[in-house]
């Protein structure tokens, strides 16, 4: 369904344009984006290789079960109990979204899932995992920050407050919706 709609509104961006006259600045304009997308795509790349690199470090290093054990009451009192692989699971994707890896995320968020199936509260567990995961509670948000150095800021980082008090709020409103709505699962 999505494709149907992009390639409608590709079809009537095309006809507007042609219609309007501006058709050369439209090619131009197309073509001049097209490069921006990709010098942008490789600026990220480079970025997130860093990141998925420093993330596989801490975790041969140890320091990811260190933070393990740290949120393990964090995750025990969202979650319920849970074996030592699906916690180890969620906690590997709850850090790597603390460190605004993004799309370094998925992989250890997939596998969390995949754990979590196979616990006491499946449905509400797979649903909280995805709530904390959309919520992407950052305390590095590193994608924006690339961003925003790639475009000229002075100061990629200054969205960090209101980065952090967003993602909490939603965070928080996400885990209460979904713990009130499977509360009942059995």
């Amino acid at each position: 369904m999505l494709g149907i709609i992009l390639a409608v509104m590709l079809v009537l961006s095309a006809v507007a344009g042609f219609l309007g006259g501006g058709w050369e600045e439209i090619s131009d304009a197309a073509l001049g984006q097209c490069v921006k997308a990709v010098e942008l795509g490789i600026y990220l790349a480079g970025s997130m290789a860093l990141w998925c690199g420093l993330m596989r470090v801490a975790e041969r290093s140890g320091l990811t079960r260190i933070v393990s054990r740290a949120m393990s009451p964090l995750i025990r009192l969202i979650f319920g109990r849970l074996d030592a692989s699906s916690e180890k699971a969620v906690s590997l994707n709850l850090t790597a979204n603390l460190l605004g890896l993004g799309n370094a995320a998925t992989p250890t968020g997939i596998e969390a899932v995949r754990r979590l199936e196979k616990s006491s509260h499946p449905r509400r567990n797979t649903a909280l995992i995805t709530v904390i995961n959309t919520a992407s509670i950052q305390l590095i948000p590193v994608t924006v920050a690339a961003m925003r150095s790639a475009h000229g800021s002075a100061a990629p980082l200054e969205i960090l407050p209101a980065v952090l008090v967003t993602s909490l709020c939603s965070a928080a409103v996400g885990v209460i919706t979904a713990s009130i709505l499977f509360s009942e699962e059995k």
